[in-house]
């Protein structure tokens, strides 16, 4: 039990100040400081010295949002206790109407005294790096793509249709040797292949500085563990882990399919038991992830060549995972499809399941981790 609980309402400019002192009495507001770190330490001293505390007799927290972990990462540096809450999962009365600065600040130290709230997991510095890393090759791809369906559309409109495979070294040629009508259409077209190509070259540039990242980070080894499953190359795999962060914290391998959304939501009521599309919680890039990983489950199981390069190095028992995870998830695939399921289903199915070996795979790589000889000094 702390003296004074702190509920931090963290804006970009601002962050505003409520203190709930032990006891069942309303919270007090403090006041509003600037977001600047340096400026906010110089308040959070002040507010010390108020209600004469030191680090050990309170704890701070916040909502997750916009302004990430920066906030929360240095004051656990600096000695303080401090938590980031789950903002879907504050409690919220239905007779609240009124929502100011201060009334979320005096909440969030009224719900963090009360012990209502929940909080989410605090990535180290480098995670994060990785984690945005994987996000902007994941916009960049998305940007080729959009603009790969604009030119295709502008194609199809005048009347081109290319019988070959597309987006390769004979098609683009075709493209930039394409006459159309109108020399402003050619133009257009023009753009539309100068930003192709930008953002191919930006996610070549992306995937080599990921390659780099990976030398030197702390999970290289359950990175190279997990590119030994099927569907799992590079990108996946530092994508995965970099989201996840430490699989460690999830004691039950449901805890990590609830985390990343793949449950179905649930109404039951008496002997009524109703079950409705996945939650969609948590993280949605990971998810998102997962599932495009999923549809090569849908194979006959094999270590194909580019597989058994990937599993060189790795001990048999992750390569025994591996082969387990293809031929439970491929059967599983199977049968789904045979009863008629839609695709789509079966595809989040077999998503579900692969978190399942994933969480397993994390206590194999911290069990041979462990048992590893330690490095002379």
């Amino acid at each position: 039990m702390k003296k004074a609980y702190i509920g931090l309402d963290v804006h970009k400019a601002s962050i505003v100040i409520a203190v709930a002192l032990e006891g069942r009495g309303d919270p007090e507001l403090y006041g509003k400081a600037s977001s600047d770190l340096n400026s906010f330490l110089k308040v959070l001293r002040r507010v010390m010295d108020k209600y004469e505390l030191t680090k050990d007799d309170f704890a701070l927290c916040y909502e997750a949002g916009p302004t990430g972990f920066v906030l929360g990462r240095r004051l656990r540096e600096l000695g303080f206790e401090c938590e980031v809450v789950a903002p879907s999962l504050i409690p919220v009365k239905a007779s609240d109407r009124v929502k100011t600065d201060r009334r979320d600040a005096g909440k969030l130290a009224r719900l963090f005294r009360a012990g209502e709230l929940t909080f989410v997991h605090v990535p180290d510095a480098t995670d994060e790096i990785i984690r945005d890393v994987g996000r902007a090759r994941t916009d960049a791809v998305e940007v080729q793509t959009r603009t790969r369906q604009q030119l295709g559309a502008l194609l199809l409109r005048n009347g081109y249709h290319y019988a070959g495979s597309t987006w390769t070294e004979p098609h683009m040629r075709y493209l930039r040797e394409l006459v159309l009508p109108d020399p402003a259409q050619k133009v257009v077209l023009e753009e539309y292949l100068q930003r192709i190509d930008t953002a191919v070259q930006q996610v070549t540039r992306i995937e080599h500085q990921m390659e780099n990242l990976l030398q030197n980070w702390s999970r290289r080894d359950f990175v190279e563990a997990l590119q030994g499953f099927r569907g799992f190359q590079l990108v996946a795999s530092m994508v995965v882990t970099g989201e996840l962060g430490d699989l460690l914290r999830f004691d039950h391998p449901r805890q990590l399919m609830a985390y990343v959304g793949l449950v179905p939501r649930e109404d039951t009521s008496g002997d009524h038991r109703r079950q409705g599309p996945i939650t969609k919680s948590g993280n949605s890039h990971v998810r998102w992830m997962l599932v495009e990983v999923a549809h090569h489950y849908r194979l006959t199981p094999k270590v194909s060549a580019p597989l058994a390069r990937r599993q060189e190095g790795l001990s048999r028992e992750v390569r025994d995972l591996s082969w387990r995870a293809q031929e439970r998830l491929h059967r599983r695939f199977s049968r789904l499809s045979l009863r008629g399921v839609h695709h789509n289903k079966v595809v989040v199915a077999i998503a579900r399941e692969l978190t399942a070996f994933i969480w397993e795979l994390a206590r194999v790589v911290a069990r041979m981790r462990a048992q590893r000889p330690l490095a002379p000094a």
